[in-house]
């Protein structure tokens, strides 16, 4: 069995370089240049027709995912990984999982686009997702301070905010201010999974906190 990972180097790919390592499963890399617009490559919008990465396809049965959380749910599933069967530790997790995806990734991403990518072109939004930033990282030093980990034990909800906080310097956050998040991270970047799947695209390393 393998799993065929169409991805590239961005906080959503690395999800699930990540959890793939974490999990022991076989995979295949079949980078995506998002450069060279090869997400809208016809053969990549069959199996990820909203041309964006990460996906995936499963060779033990042809069954193709897209969306980062979806693919960590599948293959968290798939491998008895990560993703707890008791009712209300998955229901942790998952709610968690979907702040993630509908808050850290996105307003984060937000936040690159003007305050990494785009400075001093829109001081407004730029003043907004600076602000919104700090109001994230501390929800997640507030949550961190009561846990280990974000749903308890180690999980897919970890693996997939993680690489967003890599790139807290990007977002003009210093780790040192919120002591939970950077012990967390800290002792995420030790696994040794974790730098094996954020490498994947390109050798990547990870960003440590000064």
């Amino acid at each position: 069995m393998t799993i065929e990972l169409y991805t590239w180097s961005t906080p959503n790919g690395r999800k699930i370089s990540i959890g793939l390592e974490e999990m022991g499963l076989d995979y295949t890399v079949h980078p995506v240049n998002l450069g060279k617009r090869e997400q809208f490559a016809p053969d990549f919008l069959k199996i990820s027709p909203s041309n964006k990465i990460p996906a995936i396809i499963d060779t033990d049965n042809g069954i193709s995912v897209f969306e980062s959380g979806a693919i960590l749910m599948y293959l968290a599933e798939k491998a008895g990984k990560f993703y707890p069967q008791d009712f209300t530790a998955r229901t942790r997790v998952n709610e968690w999982l979907m702040w993630q995806m509908g808050n850290f990734g996105p307003m984060l991403g937000r936040a690159h686009y003007f305050l990494f990518y785009n400075p001093g072109k829109a001081p407004f939004a730029e003043d907004w997702f600076a602000a919104e930033a700090k109001r994230l990282y501390t929800v997640l030093d507030t949550l961190l301070e009561k846990s280990e980990f974000m749903a308890g034990e180690y999980s897919i909800a970890d693996i997939a905010t993680f690489p967003w906080a890599a790139r807290h310097e990007r977002q003009r956050i210093d780790l040192n201010d919120y002591p939970h998040v950077r012990r967390w991270y800290l002792a995420i970047a030790a696994r040794p999974a974790v730098p094996k799947g954020f490498a994947v695209p390109g050798g990547n390393i990870i960003p440590m906190p000064k």
